[in-house]
This record gives structure tokens, C-alpha cells and sequence, in this order.
């Protein structure tokens, strides 16, 4: 149980503890982010990697860079949402993230294509789950957080089934650049308002107990931290190698274009299912449990993946399981987080523990890449099944200690 909270979040929301009309604008926004800033990229690369006359690792590298972008704003954006809440932060990201991606749709040359990259990764740390997670924190009561995390990742879960198909057609009819109008359209007038409107009045509450330590100095000085920094940063890069690369092993296992990708993607279906299913047990076992218990099977499954994997059967089996698992890290990371550290400085402390696990998803496919062609595709199954295991037995670790409590570290700050 955390030394310290906030003003009960009942006294700051509507009835029951909740702010629905927040969680439901929120799930609008995230999933109309996503879609356009991140999904939407994988059916434009191909139109835009050829008007522009550039290599498919150069326009993939834009990504990349917006990503790390992101991760690098994590913690001073997180300290600016501690200190002042979402409202002014989420609508100001909304509108670069719609300038971005009209300049986006302008662009003649790499150096104009990254600059713009960089835009989309500031907005993205604006507008994204961190920033939505932090609105709910400090809006909703304790008891009622995980059902408003829910809610609005069941939602964004299927932004990329949304935008992809919705991108591919719009480029199909008008060519990418404008598609991209299109789209940048889209995110100015849903999200724009959204933020403007309904996020009045989220200002996070001040803290019952002030601590003397700041978060950054709190969380580094618990082990239990560095474990889950390990546990989530295996993770992401396995999902992140694991996305980019199960297609093509898959086909290297023997299985048609068309067969591969549709296994694929069970794991966008599933990943909604694992969400709800970590909800759900959440009612008789400790978060962090779960999660371990979930990533360690994701690495059993993907360990099995290359012997079993060969019958379309065996590969179905084995990607059920890895899929329960793929959406998990974004409702349990924050869950666990509150759990250990109370929601005094949730912002900054979701900040420092997303800045290394960010740069993990935005630099391992590529660091894959080259295992792959070093090694072969199955050493790289194995590496990835090989970091989810050791990222369930790093958070299972955390279970066996205590988070350094609030006011004990205060109350020991001169010793």
C-alpha cells in the first residue's frame, strides 16, 4: 500500500469515482493518434519511399526517429503533467500533431521528411498513452483506475484495424500526399476539440503528504525499479522484433505470404483479449503476478514456436498464446507502477520507466535485423522467447520486495 496519495479522486469525479465523459474522450483521441501518427505509416511507406526516391530503411528510420524523439521527452513531459495536468499539454500536441502531419504530406527530400519526424515525436509525446494514463490518474478514484486504463486501451487497440485499411484506401483513391491532408484533417478536428473541451478541470490534485524527494530520486533509489526497468525493456524489444519480424519467419518456416500474415495478425486480436483477461484476474491476484505469469508464457509459446510452428495448427497455438500477452505491458505498467509507488509524481515516474523501454521498441528490429542475417531467423525467435522469460522472472523478482515507502524515504532524507 502506497504512504502517500493524492486527494481522493471521488471528491475530484463525477459518480463512482470516475470522470466517464474524460475516459470516453480519451479513448476517442488515442485511438485517432495511433492510428494516424503510427499505424497509418505502415501503408504509406511503400507510395511515399518511392515518390520520394529513398531506400525502405530510410523512410523506416523516420520512424524510428520520432519514436526516440518521444522516449527522449518522456520525463519532462511527465514532470510538466505532475505539475499541471493534461489539459493545455494533450491540446497543444493535438494541433502539432495535426500541422506535422499536413507538413508530412509536403515533403520532397529525407532531410524534410525527418525534420517532420521529429514534430510527429514531440506531438507523439504529447498526445499518446502516457499523457491519457496521467489524465486518468488524476481524475479517477484508486479503486476505479483500471477500468478507465481499460476502457480507453480496448478502444485504441484497434486503431491499427481502423487506420491501416482506411489509409490504404484513402491512398488507393487520392495518392499519399493526399491521404495525408486527409488524415492530418481528421486528427485537427476530432482530437483538437476533444482535448479542448473535455480535459477542462483534469489539474492533478495536490498530494495529502509532500515528499521531501522528488519521484526520479525515490524510484532510483529502489531496486524493485530497476527490475521492472529490465522486465519491460526485454519485453518491448521482443514485441518489437516479434511485429516486424514474424511474417517473414513464418514464410521461412514454410507457410504461404497470405497464411503468415493472417497468423500475424492474431496478435492485434489478441492482444484486446489480454487486456481484459489481466483485468479481470486483477480481482484475485496481484498485478504484477499476472503479468509475470503472462510474459513468461509468451516465451514459452514463441521458445516452442520454431519446431511447432511449422503446421499451421502448431503456429496457431503458439501465437494464440504469445497474443494474450501482446497488448498486456500498456494496462500493466501503469497498474504496477501505482501499485508500488502511490500516483504522487505517476507522470515523471511513468516517464523515466518509458524512456529506456521506448528506445527499446524503436531500435531492436533493426538491431534484429542484423542478428537475422548473422544467424538466421530462429536464433532470433529464440533470443526474443529468451527476453520475455527473463522479463517475467525480473518482474516476479520485484514481488519478493517492498517499494521504498513515501514518507519513509523523507523521513531518512539526512541519513
Amino acid at each position: 500500500m502506497p504512504a502517500t496519495t493524492s486527494a481522493t479522486g471521488a471528491q475530484l469525479t463525477g459518480r463512482g469515482g470516475i470522470r466517464r465523459e474524460v475516459v470516453a474522450a480519451l479513448a476517442i483521441t488515442t485511438t485517432v493518434s495511433y492510428g494516424v501518427l503510427y499505424y497509418a505509416f505502415s501503408a504509406l511507406l511503400e507510395p511515399m519511399r518511392t515518390d520520394l526516391h529513398i531506400s525502405t530503411t530510410a523512410a523506416t528510420g523516420a520512424l524510428t526517429t520520432a519514436s526516440l524523439v518521444s522516449a527522449l521527452l518522456s520525463i519532462p513531459i511527465g514532470r510538466r503533467l505532475d505539475r499541471r495536468g493534461g489539459h493545455r499539454l494533450m491540446t497543444t500536441g493535438s494541433i502539432l500533431a495535426a500541422v506535422a502531419v499536413l507538413a508530412w504530406s509536403q515533403v520532397h527530400s529525407p532531410v524534410e521528411l525527418y525534420g517532420v519526424f521529429v514534430a510527429i515525436g514531440v506531438a507523439s509525446a504529447m498526445v499518446l498513452y502516457p499523457p491519457a494514463f496521467a489524465v486518468i490518474v488524476a481524475v479517477t478514484a484508486p479503486e476505479r483506475r483500471t477500468s478507465a486504463l481499460l476502457g480507453i486501451t480496448l478502444v485504441a487497440g484497434f486503431a491499427s484495424s481502423i487506420f491501416i485499411p482506411l489509409a490504404g484506401q484513402l491512398i488507393h483513391a487520392y495518392g499519399w500526399r493526399h491521404a495525408l491532408v486527409i488524415l492530418g484533417v481528421v486528427i485537427a478536428v476530432i482530437t483538437v476539440p476533444v482535448h479542448a473541451v473535455a480535459l477542462r478541470r483534469t489539474q492533478p490534485p495536490e498530494p495529502i503528504h509532500h515528499d521531501q524527494r522528488e519521484p526520479p530520486g525515490r524510484v532510483l533509489r529502489d531496486r524493485g525499479f530497476w527490475l521492472l526497468a529490465v522486465a519491460f525493456v526485454l519485453h518491448s524489444s521482443a514485441l518489437a522484433v516479434i511485429g516486424v519480424h514474424l511474417v517473414t519467419y513464418l514464410t521461412r518456416l514454410g507457410h504461404s505470404p497470405t497464411t503468415a500474415a493472417t497468423l500475424t495478425g492474431l496478435l492485434g486480436l489478441l492482444s484486446v483479449t489480454g487486456r481484459v483477461t489481466v483485468t479481470i484476474l486483477r480481482r484475485w491476484l496481484p498485478i504484477t503476478a499476472i503479468t509475470a505469469a503472462i510474459i513468461t508464457l509468451q516465451g514459452i509459446a514463441l521458445g516452442l514456436l520454431p519446431t511447432a510452428g511449422r503446421s499451421v495448427a502448431g503456429a496457431a497455438a503458439c501465437l494464440i498464446a504469445f497474443g494474450l500477452g501482446f497488448g498486456v505491458a500498456s494496462i500493466a505498467k501503469p497498474a504496477i507502477l501505482l501499485d508500488r509507488y502511490g500516483d504522487h509524481g505517476y507522470a515523471t515516474i511513468a516517464g523515466i520507466l518509458g524512456t529506456p523501454t521506448t528506445i527499446a521498441a524503436a531500435t531492436a528490429p533493426l538491431a534484429a535485423a542484423a542478428l537475422a542475417t548473422a544467424l538466421g531467423y530462429t536464433p532470433l525467435i529464440l533470443t526474443a522467447a529468451a527476453g520475455c522469460i527473463f522479463a517475467g522472472i525480473a518482474l516476479a523478482t520485484t514481488l519478493r520486495g517492498q517499494a521504498i515507502p513515501i514518507q519513509r524515504l523523507s523521513d531518512t532524507a539526512g541519513t
